[in-house]
């Protein structure tokens, strides 16, 4: 029967190493089984047809420089897709294509290992190497495969420093300060990060003082400053030796060694314009006190180091001297007082002195001089406080009242040294005791002070042993009091008497007279101010004036007719009847008031009417509770000039502007009225 059989497809292992068939036989012409299914299992067989590959290719690799020969540098590994167990289809073999004679390769593990000693990263820092991989054992006809590997020397402190150049040669000004960069030094090393660093260092102990050498930040170079002030006049040059040394060295190159190198240095010292040098870099005085002006205290000196002919001139800051104490002579630098000194006041007076160059003002400098003034006895001692103490009158003789101490501002020889004596003599109140250390000691003598109401003041005299000896006089005051039984104040005031003590009979009877005398004044003055004022009440009471009563309204100026009731000022006899109801006032503030009669026509008489105004207001409860004065221009009854006001001249018939009758026919009262108004004018000519 037939067998179905698989693609006629090429087969490939790698791909698929076996296939599983299944078979069974039928009848052709029925399709009817004859047998149950057979299972078939057809494996591919490996034929080397796939070459070596390096899955993790291309390497890199670092092996330090130096390395002994086999040190491993790196393992490579390939791989082949063929079946390692049929035939030797799978078998590799290593070897180096590229990279002999200074690498090798184990040809079963693949190993890369240094082939040749002592390859230096100086020479030659990378190696490429091509490592290759065949199958079949690396017989002949197999496949093979490559890779490279990149090889990186690291470096090693296998190089000693080298100075390119044997000497070097800097030069400085003279002027220049400490810490001042003079010059580079930088010794040559090939190695590389910290088996480069270096430290440089100066040899000779004449370089040394004057200069100072450091490594930078980097640690490369060698920065050369100066260390101390530099003079031209006194040394213009110098040499000595520096040397780079490598910081740190492995002890497994030390046969390569020794790994520092020296190199000559030599610096010039420039002329510089220098400002005048003093002779000294600082300067101390001292001058007595109470010395007259002018005195000498010193003297100053400078020069210029570049010309020592050359003229200097001296001055005093005048900061440093704010008093004006001192003065200084410009071309010698002489300094004198200029005020007597006091020690006590001041002690140190510190001055500041400037040099310049009298040919050259910028160049100059300057020096602290300390004067200190020196002290002589020219203070008297003193208490060191004022003393003011008291003593019970129950103490004993001989008690201890107060310690008086001395204070003297001098310091000279014994003037420190203060005696104190007091009161001598039977009849002395109080004791002072020198204690010979500049105090005293105040007691109470044998007899006691009597009580008395005035503290006592006891004098001190004071001197020192100085030369001369200065002496004083001081006064403590002692108060006699009234003690308890503990020793406490009770009282220092005496019980109080008949007369002040210590006042004359005579002085007495002046206070008294004094006294009488200023009360007899006051008493008179009582009385002629009493007098006065019953003086003004009199007058009073008789005083009569008009009443004004002040209120808050604005006026209505000429146009106002209303304000007021003026029918009062007119001729009775024309003025008409009064309005029913009580007269509106404008003068205070409207209230509710009683009504009142009718006004009655006026009387003819001045003398009725004003009776009637005054029974009105005296009848009317809403004005205020006082008499009101009114005045009338009215000349009365009778008169032939009738009414002189202008307030009804207005209705005169024919409107004249005068009297219609001579002012010389009115009578001698109204002479000087008929000269001013009624004067005819003369005829013309």
């Amino acid at each position: 029967m037939p067998v179905q059989s698989p693609s006629l497809l090429s087969l490939d292992r790698e791909e698929k190493a076996q296939y599983v068939l299944l078979a069974q036989a039928v009848d052709r012409a029925s399709n009817r089984p004859l047998e149950p299914p057979s299972e078939f299992i057809i494996k591919v067989q490996d034929i080397n047809d796939n070459p070596p590959i390096f899955p993790l290719g291309p390497y890199h690799a670092t092996v330090p420089e130096m390395s002994n020969v086999g040190t491993s540098v790196i393992q490579v590994t390939a791989h082949d897709a063929d079946d390692p167990s049929y035939g030797n289809s799978a078998k590799l073999v290593y070897t180096v294509l590229d990279g002999l004679p200074f690498f090798s390769v184990d040809p079963q593990t693949g190993v890369v290992r240094t082939a040749i000693p002592n390859m230096d990263r100086e020479t030659q820092e990378e190696f490429l190497v091509v490592i290759q991989a065949k199958d079949m054992g690396g017989h002949m006809g197999g496949l093979s495969g490559s890779t490279t590997v990149t090889v990186t020397l690291s470096d090693v402190n296998d190089n000693p420093p080298k100075f390119p150049q044997s000497l070097y040669q800097f030069s400085v000004v003279e002027t220049a300060g400490p810490g001042t960069l003079v010059g580079r030094l930088r010794a040559q090393d090939p190695d590389l990060g910290d088996n480069a660093l270096m430290a440089y260092s100066i040899l000779d102990g004449e370089g040394s003082e004057a200069f100072s050498i450091s490594t930078d930040s980097q640690g490369r170079d060698g920065l050369l400053t100066v260390r101390k002030p530099l003079d031209f006049e006194t040394r213009r040059s110098y040499s000595f030796r520096v040397e780079a040394t490598n910081t740190l060295i492995d002890p497994a190159y030390l046969r390569r060694g020794p790994f520092k190198d020296v190199a000559s240095v030599r610096v010039a010292v420039q002329d510089a314009p220098e400002p005048p040098a003093f002779a000294q870099a600082a300067y101390h005085l001292a001058v007595p006190e109470n010395k007259a002006p002018g005195t000498l205290v010193g003297q100053v000196s400078a020069s210029d180091l570049d010309s020592p002919a050359s003229p200097i001139r001296y001055s005093i800051l005048p900061h440093s001297d704010p008093e004006r104490c001192f003065s200084i002579e410009p071309e010698d630098g002489t300094i004198r007082t200029v005020v007597p000194l006091d020690r006590e006041t001041r002690v140190w007076h510190n001055l500041t002195v400037l040099a310049t160059e009298l040919d050259s003002s910028a160049q100059a400098s300057r020096v602290q001089v300390a004067i200190q003034t020196l002290d002589e006895n020219d203070n008297a001692p003193q208490l060191a406080e004022p003393y003011d103490t008291f003593v019970c009158d129950s103490a004993a003789p001989g008690q201890l009242i107060q310690v008086i101490r001395a204070l003297d501002r001098d310091e000279v020889g014994n003037s420190s040294r203060v005696s104190l004596q007091g009161p001598l003599g039977p009849d002395a109140n109080f004791t002072v005791r020198d204690n010979r250390d500049g105090s005293a000691s105040l007691l109470l003598p044998s007899r006691p002070a009597p009580p008395r109401q005035a503290p006592y003041l006891v004098p001190i005299e004071l001197w020192d042993w100085g030369q001369p000896a200065m002496s004083s006089t001081a006064t403590v005051t002692v108060s006699v009091c009234r003690c308890r039984p503990d020793g406490s104040v009770a009282s220092c005031r005496p019980e109080a008497q008949l007369s002040p003590a210590g006042l004359s009979t005579g002085a007495l009877l002046a206070i008294i007279t004094c006294m009488g005398t200023l009360l007899a004044l006051v008493v008179l003055f009582v009385a002629l101010r009493r007098q006065k004022q019953e003086a003004l009440m009199v007058l009073e009471e008789e005083d009569v004036r008009e009443n004004i009563i002040t209120y808050d309204d604005e006026g209505g100026g000429e146009e106002d007719t209303e304000a007021f009731d003026i029918s009062a000022l007119q001729n009775p006899d024309g003025a008409g009847p009064p309005n029913p109801g009580p007269p509106a006032r404008r003068d205070v503030l409207p209230r509710a008031r009683a009504p009142r009669q009718p006004r009655p026509p006026g009387p003819s008489d001045v003398a009725q009417l004003l009776a009637l105004r005054l029974r009105e207001a005296d009848d009317d409860p809403s004005v205020p509770p006082y008499d009101s004065v009114q005045v009338y221009g009215y000349e009365g009854r009778g008169s032939s000039c009738g009414s002189l006001s202008s307030l009804g001249s207005g209705s005169e018939a024919g409107g004249a502007s005068g009297p219609t009758e001579p002012l010389d026919d009115w009578g001698p009262l109204f002479r000087t009225l008929a000269e001013l108004y009624g004067a005819k004018e003369p005829p013309a000519p």
